[in-house]
């Protein structure tokens, strides 16, 4: 057995882990930072291509904050919306450009270059290139390399959160308050379970995509965050608010991408079979640039009209005057060119695709959740910013906000290695079945799981469609908690477990709300 003991624990590398740690090494505390990848660019930020919101040209901080209110279509937190407004675009200009070196594209005068999305009533979005992700991850993952007090190690699963309450061989702990003390993480290389105890653990492990059968997510987006937090007994919110981006690039192979929606920012238009233009039909004040929510919904609903499994995303024929679209569009470019489509030239086949998670572990202004000792940021926490449904560029801001706001008071919590020797060891159970550890079984509960989720608890809900969902996944989940305990720890089966559980928690979150609002939509 190998225990590890440090003063900040964070569990994630994406943009809100990253800068979690930089921040609590910053005041001299060790830290540890785990990710379950082998390679620790991968994550939800790398993907992101959009940009970043900064305060722009003709733009104020109250502007920024009413577009992202208004997006969250009502039920934003004041406070944090304030929080990110204020504090957002200094740190992305102090932090990132300042102390990280993160590079954003420039006009030709050598300032910055500003583009605008969806619901944004200002260009006040910087980006670099349609790579935004890539940029920031690298160059924060660069910088943490620099740091002496930060250790990182790859390839290792959180398993699950430490806490007093379920851990401890003292019973006199349980007529105190639950602590979480760290968690368990599975080395994926040799099969060992580390015992990793911490003052303060950050979890920073991105948002749920794999839930689906269609997203812009990577593999690792399980939703592994929220439910150790759940299990740990920390409080989850708004978990019926999932965000689907309307462009993703559509094609009969498994080879998909996102569209980034900077595109119809620099004048794209959306198409239906026919080659008809139809957003003005759904939405007059904003057309292409309506909430994500309204866009989806719409080339939903134009599918279903013309019997077509994608609508087109064209800006070879509507870009703004002076365009270069290899030059601005890189990415979406070469990728597009790889299925013989040349951007400049024809419109892109998309399709809608599960995108990003407004709910998660529910926190405070610091990042604090209701299990003391426990932080979440980024895409697994719910700060309430977001709503019902997420303003362009906003999450790559408030995982910076947040993540630098939870390392500030992670980096202050007080010790606690007086509960450090009383904390067991992992104990594998007795007499495994390793006869059933099985690839193909896990496949298969992963297409059932997708499946589900996209039919019944997808773009439009019924009330029919949700009950069906709670039924199936009640059942799925009792078989994969068996299979789980009963077959021996892999990173796959972690994930799968994980998945289930928030995939349960959406279903029933959803069924519970009968309130169609923003990107909880509610068939009558």
């Amino acid at each position: 057995m190998t225990r590890e003991k440090t003063e900040v624990l964070v569990i994630g590398s994406g943009i809100s882990g990253c800068t979690s740690a930089i921040t609590a090494s910053a005041s001299g505390k060790n830290v540890l930072l785990i990710t379950k990848t082998s390679d620790p660019m991968e994550s939800n930020t790398l993907y992101a291509q959009g940009g970043i919101v900064v305060i722009g040209e003709n733009d104020t901080k109250e502007l920024l904050y009413e577009d992202i209110m208004k997006a969250g279509d009502g039920i934003s937190n004041p406070e944090a919306v304030k929080i990110v407004a204020d504090e957002g675009p200094s740190l992305v200009l102090d932090f990132l450009i300042g102390d990280i070196g993160v590079s954003f594209s420039k006009n030709s005068d050598g300032s910055f270059h500003f583009t605008r999305e969806a619901a944004h009533t200002r260009k006040r979005i910087l980006h670099y290139y349609d790579m935004t992700g890539f940029e920031i991850e690298k160059k924060l993952l660069e910088k943490i390399k620099t740091i002496k007090n930060i250790t990182f190690l790859n390839d290792f699963t959180a398993i699950d959160l430490i806490t007093s309450h379920h851990h401890s061989k003292n019973p006199l702990l349980k007529y105190k308050n639950n602590l979480c003390l760290g968690c368990y993480a599975l080395n994926n290389s040799t099969g060992g379970v580390y015992t990793m105890l911490a003052d303060a653990t950050i979890v920073a492990t991105g948002g749920i995509g794999k839930l689906y059968q269609f997203t812009t997510n990577p593999d690792c987006a399980t939703g592994d965050g929220i439910s150790m937090a759940y299990r740990a007994g920390a409080d989850v919110t708004n978990m019926e608010y999932v965000q689907f981006h309307p462009t993703m690039f559509y094609s009969e192979e498994e080879s998909r991408f996102l569209i980034s929606e900077a595109l119809r920012g620099e004048g794209g238009r959306l198409l239906n079979k026919n080659g008809e233009v139809f957003m003005e039909k759904y939405s007059t004040r904003w057309k292409d640039l309506a909430p994500r929510d309204e866009v989806t919904r719409a080339i939903y609903n134009e599918m279903a009209r013309t019997e077509s499994s994608y609508v087109y995303l064209d800006i070879a024929h509507y870009k703004k005057k002076n365009l270069n679209i290899h030059n601005r569009f890189p990415g979406i470019y070469e990728e597009c060119m790889k299925h013989k489509i040349n951007i400049e030239k024809e419109p892109i086949p998309v399709v809608p695709a599960e995108h990003y998670f407004c709910g998660g572990v529910l926190i405070g202004d610091y990042g604090n959740t209701t299990l003391p000792g426990l932080y979440a940021v980024g895409e697994s926490s719910c700060s309430g910013v977001h709503g019902a449904n997420r303003l362009a560029s906003v999450s790559l801001l408030e995982g910076l906000v947040y993540g630098e706001r939870a390392g500030i008071r992670a980096s202050k919590a007080p010790k606690h290695e007086e509960f450090f020797p009383d904390i067991a060891d992992w104990i594998y159970p007795k007499n495994l079945n390793t006869t059933n550890n099985d690839p193909l079984l896990i496949l298969q509960d992963w297409n059932n799981l997708k499946s589900t989720m996209w039919n019944y608890v997808g773009i439009i809900r019924t009330e029919t469609r949700l009950l069906r969902a709670e039924s199936d996944l009640g059942n799925l989940f009792a078989r994969i908690t068996d299979y789980y305990r009963n077959t021996n720890l892999t990173k796959a089966k972690i994930e799968l477990r994980n998945g289930i559980m928030v995939a349960n928690m959406i279903a029933q979150f959803a069924r519970r709300n009968n309130k169609a609002i923003g990107c909880h939509y509610i068939k009558e």
